[in-house]
């Protein structure tokens, strides 16, 4: 019999890589901060005091070399799991992640994989500003070479972390802090959830709300709200951005016949975009009203307490854009 708990979103993180170093001497966690609460957000407690500084490798504040040790120790036949905790930085390491993580594996032919979990990590709020807030999913979604997963529940972020770490190819596992203390049910055994699958969170009939990581759970708040305005939300969370689940958004719109996307990301050229795109042109006879998309404006994040509450999306965001779409009814 599976046994189930209740646990809060870091540490269902926190669990997975406990067992994964344990299961496997294959598998290391290496990045800055990693013995530090205050870097990772709890994710790593008890992991240094259990394996030692061989398995839980503190680093120097330089990602570029950072990330090539990951890569090589990977070309070797190791598993990294190399955390960088803040997104923004990972400009640092763009050579080593766009030009060599991302593209051995085709410029050698398959003769060999790169096993390597890249873990990043979304901060903002709190007036953290432009150089600690960005969420920069539609970046690495362009680059061939990579997976990218964005779990945005406990059991996602346990089975979708184990599913990086056991894959063959360079994994981007993105998480957000303000996911850290939602809580849910969580296997106390390892359990894969597959890349490359969504997910329905919510049924419905009226509005397909496709979402990604924190999104989804503002989605799931609206939907709610707009269930008592007799508005029926299809909540779908994308939690795999590469590959993509296609057949899940489509056959949601075929049901639903209106579309939205929602991610927390910049808007111009970013997730929102190329969603948008394929349920407009793969989707477009099932539509019922044009489809529309939802992101951050194209601004760098600002410090300003007020200003944050206008820039960051939240659940009344989406209810807005939803009533917007129910307009326009045909």
């Amino acid at each position: 019999m599976i046994k189930m708990r209740r646990l809060l979103y870091h540490q269902a993180i926190n669990e997975a890589l406990h067992q994964l170093i344990e299961r496997d001497p294959r598998v290391f966690l290496i990045g800055q901060g990693v013995t530090s609460p205050w870097y990772v957000g709890r994710t790593t407690v008890g992991l240094i005091h259990r394996f030692g500084p061989k398995r839980i490798i503190d680093t120097p504040v330089s990602e570029n070399s950072i990330t090539g040790i990951a890569i090589g120790a990977a070309l070797a036949g190791m598993r990294p799991i190399l955390v960088h905790p803040r997104m923004d930085f990972m400009y640092y390491a763009m050579d080593q992640l766009a030009n060599h993580a991302a593209t051995w594996r085709y410029m050698f032919g398959n003769q060999f994989s790169i096993p390597l979990t890249i873990w990043g990590i979304v901060n903002r709020g709190g007036g953290q500003a432009a150089q600690h807030s960005q969420s920069l999913q539609a970046i690495f979604m362009h680059i061939p070479g990579f997976k990218i997963v964005m779990p945005s529940t406990p059991y996602d972020a346990k089975g979708l972390l184990v599913s990086a770490v056991e894959d063959n190819n360079p994994v981007l596992y993105i998480d957000d802090r303000w996911l850290y203390n939602c809580e849910g049910e969580v296997p106390e055994d390892l359990y894969k959830v597959p890349i490359g699958k969504g997910i329905v969170r919510r049924e419905g009939k009226d509005v397909t709300l496709a979402a990604t990581s924190y999104m989804v759970v503002e989605a799931l708040k609206a939907a709610k709200v707009l269930e008592g305005e007799g508005i029926d939300i299809e909540v779908i969370d994308i939690r795999s951005l590469k590959p993509l689940d296609k057949e899940i958004l489509i056959n949601s719109v075929k049901k639903t016949g209106r579309f939205i996307i929602v991610d927390g990301g910049w808007r111009t050229c970013g997730v929102s975009a190329e969603i948008l795109s394929i349920i407009t042109t793969e989707a477009y006879d099932y539509l019922k009203a044009p489809a529309l998309r939802l992101a951050l404006p194209d601004v760098p994040a600002p410090a300003s307490p007020a200003l944050e509450k206008v820039y960051y999306l939240n659940s009344e965001k989406i209810i807005v854009k939803v009533r917007e779409l129910m307009s326009d009814k045909n």
